[in-house]
Parts: C-alpha cells; structure tokens; sequence
C-alpha cells in the first residue's frame, strides 16, 4: 500500500520483499511495529472477554437465547477493536517507518526513532484514532501531513 503512493515498486512479490527486507534492515525489519500489535492484540482479548462475561453474566438472565449471546460478543469485540486502535495504527506506522519509500518517510510521514515516539507524536497532534471511522472522517491537523490544504467534503 505504502509503494501505492510514489507509484514505486521496491518490492516484488513476497519472496523479493524478504530478501529486501534483509539485504536493508536485517532481522529486526521483521519485526518492526510488533510491540504494539501485541500490545494491542492483548488488550483486545482482555477487553473482549471481560465485556462478554460481565454482560452475559449480569445483563443477560438465565435461560436467554444463545443468539443474543452472540450479539453481545459481537458487540464486545467491536468495542474492544475501537478502544485498540491506536495500538494498530502505531503498528502499522512502524512497519513502513524510513523504509526508503515517498510514503514512510516525509512529507507523507515523519520519521520516528521508536514506537513510544510516534504514540506520543499522534497523541500530542490528536491523531491516535485517524482512520478508525469509516463514516465521520477528520483532516489531520499535524504540520506533516499534504492532506491538511484539501478539505473533503
């Protein structure tokens, strides 16, 4: 997606993008971005089940269909999806971190020297839950960003 953005092709198909990946940033170029993911992965689970038990346990009574189980465990893994968000999207910022593409390094993206940077730069800008909505969309208001002169509307 990151290569979308300067119309580049530095990586080719899956077993080109390893060798890449290894030739330029060695083994940790693997796993760049993973502390927060896992963080992020963990938090959900936990937030998940502890939701699902508090509401089947309490909200719902004895003997309740089983289909509004489902919901609720639906609607718990929605939420705890939102809450660990900004985990994701630190992820994801990481993995295409000054990886040598127009689009992980400026004016596209700052660089960042690690995880903990970039979560206190998006939070400092208010940035942590960019792209989460689908429908209600805001223009970033970091002083990297091109999108900030278009408006859309």
């Amino acid at each position: 997606m990151v290569q979308f953005i300067g119309r580049e092709t530095k990586y080719d198909g899956v077993f080109g993008s390893v060798v890449t990946i290894y030739k330029e940033e060695g083994i940790m170029g693997f796993f760049a971005g993973l502390i927060p993911r896992l963080l992020g992965d963990i938090f959900s689970l936990w937030i998940c089940n502890m939701a699902a038990y508090l509401i089947n346990t309490y909200a719902l009574e004895n003997g309740t269909v089983s289909e509004i189980k489902s919901y609720s465990q639906a609607l718990t893994g929605f939420l705890a999806s939102m809450l660990t968000y900004p985990f994701v999207l630190v992820s994801n910022l990481m993995a295409v971190n000054n990886c040598g593409l127009v689009g992980g390094s400026l004016p596209y993206a700052p660089v960042y020297t690690s995880w903990t940077d970039c979560w206190r730069q998006l939070s400092k800008e208010g940035n942590t839950n960019r792209g989460n909505s689908l429908f209600f969309r805001k223009v970033p208001v970091g002083k990297n960003y091109i999108y900030e002169q278009k408006r859309f509307y």
